[in-house]
């Protein structure tokens, strides 16, 4: 999506920040500042351990649960990831930063009612957020509430009205609800996304496009590695949902499949690929 997190330093800035109040620590001490160092440059344990030694000196330091969350999130550790969240929570119980982090580690972990349910709890607290909050819209869609899932999308164009993405997700909920016809006859206008290959996975879902159309694209020109590698994990992940939504399974799952495994960044959206595929896999796996 076009409105997403930055990267790994501003998703520690934004956690980090509103707990540096007289009723926390003063701010990050030096066991945090070199834990936030060895995350950014890649030492995942070192980062850790330090992180943990933050909290054994002092387990009421909430940028330590925050920053040793985020941590766990980047270790694919969900299941601990929460915990810290929860524990920064229980500090900091009318925090929407706090219950955004965990709506987001518990969509990671496959818990999408729970995702769900933390994301209202951040518009409660802080209802301008509202429009903006298309990882909601997502939860909603994997939880099966796709009538909420479409309204948000559709909230969600008031404030981001050229992004593709969101008019994908909105057409993949009203497709659930009713059928693929019903939601490309309603299928939110978008007249310029610049990213490719957007346009094309746009002409797609319009029934105006091919898939071979959106490889093209995604292959023109002269990328340099890292640009063809997004534009590849955006081309396959899109093509993967078109296939589902259309009822082509086995070519939908090879096309999730090459977008979690292959092309996807450390980001948001490679992480809703990375979750689609596990959620497709233990379907499969339990005979669904």
């Amino acid at each position: 999506m076009l409105l997403r997190h930055g990267g790994l330093v501003a998703a520690i800035i934004i956690f980090l920040v509103p707990f540096h109040s007289s009723s926390f620590a003063a701010g990050p001490n030096d066991v945090l500042d070199a834990a936030a160092r060895a995350l950014q440059a890649g030492d995942k344990e070192q980062a850790l351990k330090l992180a943990d030694q933050a909290v054994a000196a002092d387990a009421k330091n909430a940028s330590a649960y925050v920053l040793r969350s985020q941590i766990h999130q980047a270790r694919h550790e969900y299941d601990a990831a929460i915990d810290d969240d929860n524990r920064l929570l229980a500090l900091a119980p009318e925090s929407a930063a706090a219950f955004q982090r965990r709506g987001e580690d518990q969509f990671r972990a496959g818990h999408f009612k729970e995702s769900v349910a933390d994301f209202d709890k951040v518009i409660e607290l802080n209802p301008a957020r509202g429009p903006y909050h298309w990882q909601r819209g997502i939860s909603l869609y994997y939880a099966g509430e796709f009538a909420r899932g479409a309204k948000q999308f559709e909230l969600h164009k008031t404030v981001n009205p050229e992004d593709v993405e969101n008019a994908v997700w909105d057409f993949l909920c009203v497709a659930r609800l009713s059928a693929i016809e019903k939601a490309r006859e309603g299928l939110i206008a978008i007249h310029g996304d610049s990213r490719v290959p957007m346009m094309q996975i746009y002409a797609l879902f319009s029934g105006k496009g091919t898939e071979q159309d959106v490889m093209d694209a995604a292959n023109a020109g002269k990328p340099g590695e890292a640009e063809l590698k997004e534009r590849l994990f955006y081309a396959h992940l899109y093509l993967g949902l078109f296939d589902e939504a259309s009822g082509r399974a086995d070519s939908a799952k090879q096309h999730i499949r090459l977008a979690a495994e292959k092309y996807a960044g450390d980001d948001y959206m490679g992480d809703v690929a990375r979750v689609h595929l596990a959620h497709a896999d233990a379907a499969v796996k339990a005979g669904k």
